[in-house]
């Protein structure tokens, strides 16, 4: 049977050292313990690989944000001292260039393939062609930088979902007037007002897809035209 000092995960307490079960309960922080806050993955990783912790974590909306994990105070001041040593040889410096080095290639990959996925979703007819470059380039410089946080960040769903959906998104936010709606707070409203841009967006690139003429009142053509080019769109 777990005891209170398990690896479990907990929402922020209402005191300083205090944290809050998912059933409401407040619980006191063990004592000796220290709370590590968020931002150095190594120290947390090896922390929580230690032994005894609590993760505390605050979901708001669909995002889940850490508030950092609780651990005996003299585990941590041994891992960061050991740490801090292992960080400051040549070896290990070495290994954070290559690393970084390798990362870099992997995102240059990933921006490639994700830049040819969304081209492949548009198939804009070759009169257009121009065009699918420009809305490529700009939804795939917006969605595939690491930490974006955007649909094109995700490995749940296959590469060519993730470009049509970052493309949809974007047009929602660039083409429509989605940004400025006061939606009514009601349960799957949001996502109802989402369907029915998401329909409009669709409308709009079978346009180009069969290279119908496109005038200057075309949504799409006035983003285009504009000096950011679409470029602050959220996806």
């Amino acid at each position: 049977m777990k005891n209170q000092t398990d690896q479990l995960v907990y929402q922020p307490g209402p005191e300083p050292h205090s944290v809050r079960t998912a059933d409401g309960r407040v619980l006191a922080v063990p004592q000796g313990w220290e709370l590590l806050p968020p931002g150095d993955a190594g120290l947390t990783r090896r922390v929580k690989a230690a032994g005894d912790h609590w993760v505390v974590q605050e979901k708001k909306g669909r995002r889940t944000f850490s508030h950092g994990v609780w651990a005996p105070a003299d585990t941590i001041r041994r891992i960061r001292q050991e740490l801090d040593a292992e960080r400051s040889t040549d070896s290990y410096a070495k290994r954070k260039v290559a690393d970084a080095k390798r990362r870099e290639k992997v995102q240059e990959a990933y921006v490639e393939d994700f830049h040819g996925a969304v081209l492949q979703f548009l198939n804009f007819h070759p009169s257009h062609a121009k065009i699918a470059q420009q809305v490529a380039n700009l939804v795939s410089a917006h969605a595939t930088p690491v930490g974006s946080g955007t649909v094109a960040r995700t490995a749940r769903i296959p590469l060519e979902r993730r470009a049509a959906a970052a493309v949809i998104a974007w047009l929602r936010h660039q083409t429509t007037g989605y940004d400025q709606m006061r939606i009514a707070r009601i349960r799957g409203k949001r996502r109802e007002v989402r369907r029915m841009l998401a329909q409009r967006s669709h409308e709009l690139l079978d346009r180009y897809r069969r290279g119908a003429d496109i005038d200057a009142d075309c949504p799409l053509w006035r983003v285009l035209q504009a000096p950011a080019g679409g470029a602050d769109a959220q996806v």
